[in-house]
C-alpha cells in the first residue's frame, strides 16, 4: 500500500471495515479483538500508529519489526485465537515519514474467538457476542448452506395448504404465456419440481423442507417450525409513536404476499402515470417489489420481526438477513445474491418476482416517477428498503409544495396575466422547484446531521453521534455524501477546521 492510498483511507476515517489503533506502547488487546470481529464479519484493514480521528502519530520505527513478530505469535497461538489464522502485516510510511503497520484481514471461513470470547463488527465498533441466537446467526452466515433447505422428515402433505395449488398452477400458466409444466403435474410432482421435497445427501433425511412449509404450510405448522415468524404491517402518519393502522401477518408466504399488497393499496395513493401509452400503477409496482423482497429473501431462523411500515414521508420494509457485505446497494454496485433460491424461484414461476436484481432496478426507476426521489437499499444483518413518499408530487407537474407547504394553485391560476407577471412567476417557480429538489435529495438522517452542524459548525463526528443518535459509522458515510452533493463543505484541517452548509 502506497502513501496516497493510505491518505485517502485516513480522510474517510474509521468504518465497518477500517480501524485505527494508536499502539504507542505496543499492540494492546483491543487490536486482537478487532482482528476477531473482522474475521467474523466481512474482513477489514487495521492501521497501527493512527489515532481515532485519522491523525498519524506512527509507531516507533525500531520497534515495528518486533511488533509484527508479536502480532503473528498471538494470532498463531491456539490458546488465544480459535481457530488460529495466518496474516502478513506490512510496515509502511506515510507522506510525513511516520511508520505505520497495516494488516489486511479477510473474512474468516469459520466463527473465530479471541480469549474464548466471540466478537462481531457493528458499524465501527467491536462487540462481544454472548447471546445464543446471535452466535447461531454468525454460524449460519459462515455456512455455505441455505436454511430453507432444512428437511423436516415428519412433515406430511396434509401439513400443507394443497388448496392453494390450483391457483398456483393458473398463476404459473398465465405468467409463462399459456404453457407451464406445473399444469400437467399432480400435487406431489409439482412440489418435487419446485424443490420443496427432496433428500439431504449429507444426512440421508428425506421429506419436505423449510421452503415448502413457509410457502404453503398451514398456520399451525409454520408456528411449529418457525415460532417467531411474523410480518408486522404498520401505518404511522398521525400517531407516529404507536400506529394508525396495523396488521400482524403470520400465514404462509403466498397469502402473506396478497395481504401485504392489499395493505399497501389501502394506505398509498395510486398516482396517474403513463409508460409509453399504457397506464401503469406506480403504487402497485413499488409495493410489489418491496413485499416480494422482504418475503423471499429473509432469514426465517432469526427472531427479528419483519416490518412493512408506511409513514408520511417514507415507507420501508426490513427483515433479518444473511448478509454477505454491509452498506448501501445501488444500481452501479449491484451484485445479485440469492438468500433463499428455492423460494425466489417459486415466486418467479408464479409472477410474484422477476429475475434476480431486477427489483432493485425497478425500484430506482419507478420511485423517481412516484415521489421524485431515489430509494435506499441497506445491506446488513437487517436488510432495509426505504422508499421516499411525497403525496403532493406528480411526475407530470413535479412537487406542488411551496415554501409554506401549500400548493401553488393561485400562481397557476394567474398564468394568463401579463408577460411581466408570467416572467416573475416562472422565476419564482424555478426557485421553488430547485429548493424542493434539494430537500428531496436529503434523507432524514442527513437533515438531522445538517441541523446539528448548523448550530455548531465545529462539531466533531463523535459529538454528532451523541447529538443525533445516529451511529458513528453511518455519520462517517453521510458526511462525504453531503459533500459530494454540494450541500456541505469543510474549511480548514480535520482537527481545527469547521463545516459550512451551502445555501
Amino acid at each position: 500500500m502506497d502513501s496516497k492510498i493510505l491518505n485517502s483511507i485516513l480522510t474517510i476515517g474509521e468504518t465497518v471495515a477500517v480501524e485505527f489503533k494508536r499502539c504507542g506502547n505496543g499492540i494492546e488487546s483491543d487490536t486482537y479483538e478487532t482482528v476477531c470481529s473482522f474475521l467474523n464479519r466481512f474482513g477489514g484493514d487495521i492501521f497501527m500508529g493512527v489515532l481515532d480521528d485519522g491523525t498519524v502519530v506512527g509507531v516507533p520505527e525500531k520497534a515495528a519489526a518486533d511488533m509484527v513478530r508479536n502480532f503473528i505469535t498471538v494470532i498463531s497461538n491456539p490458546a488465544l485465537f480459535s481457530p488460529t489464522i495466518y496474516l502478513t502485516p506490512e510496515i509502511i510510511k506515510d507522506e510525513q515519514g511516520h511508520t505505520v503497520i497495516h494488516v489486511h484481514i479477510p473474512p474468516g471461513a469459520e466463527v473465530h474467538s479471541y480469549k474464548k470470547v466471540i466478537y462481531d463488527r457493528v458499524d465501527d465498533a467491536d462487540v462481544k457476542v454472548t447471546a445464543t441466537g446471535a452466535i447461531a446467526q454468525m454460524y449460519i452466515r459462515k455456512q455455505n448452506i441455505f436454511t430453507e433447505k432444512k428437511i423436516f422428515p415428519y412433515a406430511k402433505m396434509e401439513d400443507l395448504r394443497l388448496d392453494l395449488l390450483p391457483k398456483i398452477r393458473v398463476m404459473a400458466q398465465n405468467h409463462a404465456g399459456g404453457q407451464h409444466p406445473w399444469t400437467a403435474m399432480d400435487d406431489q410432482e409439482l412440489l418435487k419440481s419446485a424443490g420443496l421435497y427432496g433428500r439431504d445427501i449429507a444426512t440421508g433425511e428425506e421429506g419436505y423442507n423449510l421452503a415448502a412449509i413457509m410457502l404453503l404450510g398451514k398456520d399451525d405448522v409454520i408456528l411449529n417450525v418457525a415460532p417467531v415468524y411474523v410480518t408486522d404491517a404498520l401505518v404511522r402518519k398521525v400517531n407516529v409513536d404507536r400506529y394508525d393502522d396495523r396488521e400482524i401477518i403470520r400465514t404462509n408466504l403466498i397469502e402473506s404476499y396478497d395481504r401485504l399488497l392489499e395493505f399497501g393499496r389501502k394506505h398509498l395513493l395510486d398516482k396517474f402515470f403513463l409508460e409509453d401509452t399504457v397506464n401503469k400503477s406506480l403504487r402497485n409496482t413499488i409495493v410489489r417489489e418491496m413485499v416480494s423482497n422482504t418475503l423471499m429473501h429473509r432469514e426465517f431462523t432469526s427472531s427479528y420481526t419483519a416490518k412493512f411500515v408506511i409513514e408520511k414521508e417514507r415507507m420501508y420494509v426490513e427483515n433479518a438477513n444473511r448478509a454477505w457485505k454491509e452498506g448501501y446497494i445501488t444500481v452501479d454496485n449491484l451484485e445479485p445474491n440469492p438468500k433463499n433460491p428455492i423460494i425466489a424461484s417459486f415466486f418467479r414461476n408464479i409472477g410474484y418476482a422477476d429475475q434476480l436484481g431486477s427489483g432493485v432496478r425497478n425500484l430506482f426507476k419507478y420511485s423517481k416517477y412516484y415521489s421524485g426521489q431515489e430509494p435506499q437499499f441497506v445491506e446488513g444483518d437487517v436488510f432495509r428498503i426505504i422508499v421516499p413518499l411525497d403525496d403532493e408530487y406528480s411526475f407530470d407537474f413535479g412537487s406542488m409544495k411551496s415554501e409554506n407547504g401549500i400548493g401553488d394553485t393561485n400562481r397557476l391560476a394567474n398564468e394568463t396575466e401579463s408577460a411581466d407577471k408570467m416572467s416573475t412567476d416562472a422565476t419564482r417557480s424555478a426557485t421553488d422547484a430547485t429548493k424542493s429538489a434539494t430537500e428531496h435529495e436529503l434523507t432524514e438522517d442527513e437533515k438531522r446531521i445538517l441541523s446539528v452542524i448548523k448550530k455548531n459548525p465545529r462539531i466533531t463526528q463523535k459529538k454528532l453521534h451523541e447529538a443525533t443518535g445516529i451511529s458513528l459509522g453511518t455519520i462517517k458515510r453521510i458526511l462525504p455524501r453531503l459533500q459530494a452533493k454540494g450541500v456541505l463543505t469543510r474549511n480548514g484541517s480535520r482537527r481545527s477546521g469547521q463545516w459550512k452548509i451551502q445555501k
